[in-house]
């Protein structure tokens, strides 16, 4: 079980979004390279980094910022935010990142996505963004006709190394997350998920470390991080007693 600390660009900032809207943004380090330390000193494993403004044009907008991320960090990184293509996947993954997270283009062009896993096994993440149960793109900006499931379930025996599923109605809203989807697909597919939106506090954490959770690759905390609604130190220590426990 891992816990995601997640970086959120937009221009060139660490900010985060509620309901995914760029209009209410919210800085919470100017400095993302410093943040990317800084979670990597409070002793988290991964780092999980969306590039906003590239989810919207449909191409990287803040590479300079990941590229300075992937400098200050040891921590293995995976990306998201207008990766939309081999070359563009390629590059990516010779610059250091760890895992590359395509959602627009699972949606728009599953094969690619195969083809990415098949030529970068264990590099190529899912990213699924949901609304109402149905699956957003282009930065959220679009609804499709999409089931969650129906498109998890394209990519079986693929090669995806896990699935991001996000409930965008619950992001940056300290709400809680929808476990219930989230579990209730990872029922469904064979591929690891990654919970996120809305994680919220130490009893999210707790309820993530719930047998029946077990299924989870882990969830991705934002803004309950960045406002010490989530205390890294007992989070992390109540994980690694979760290890020790089913080692």
């Amino acid at each position: 079980m891992i816990l995601f600390p997640a970086i959120d660009l937009k221009d060139g900032q660490c900010v985060r979004l509620k309901l995914g809207d760029m209009e209410q943004a919210t800085v919470y380090n100017p400095d993302p390279a410093a943040q990317a330390k800084a979670f990597e000193d409070q002793g988290f494993e991964w780092l999980h980094v969306v590039d906003l403004n590239g989810a919207f044009a449909g191409e990287s907008v803040n590479g300079a910022a990941v590229d300075a991320i992937l400098s200050a960090t040891r921590n293995p990184v995976q990306l998201g935010g207008g990766i939309r293509s081999l070359a563009h996947i390629e590059q990516w993954l010779s610059r250091g990142l760890s895992r590359v997270i395509l959602g627009t283009v699972a949606v728009r062009d599953p094969e690619l996505v195969k083809e990415a896993c098949r030529l970068f096994p264990g590099k190529v993440a899912v990213g699924i963004d949901a609304k109402g149960g149905k699956v957003a793109v282009e930065g959220w900006a679009e609804a499709s006709e999409l089931g969650v499931v129906e498109l998890a379930q394209k990519f079986e025996g693929a090669g995806v190394a896990a699935i991001i599923y996000t409930d965008i109605d619950r992001d940056g809203i300290l709400t809680g997350i929808n476990w219930a989807s989230t579990l209730e697909l990872a029922d469904q597919v064979s591929i690891p998920v990654i919970a996120s939106g809305g994680l919220a506090s130490m009893d999210d954490i707790r309820r993530m470390l719930a047998p029946d959770a077990t299924k989870l690759e882990g969830a991705i905390s934002g803004r309950a991080l960045y406002d010490g609604r989530i205390d890294p130190a007992e989070a992390l220590s109540l994980i690694k007693a979760a290890r020790k426990d089913r080692a």
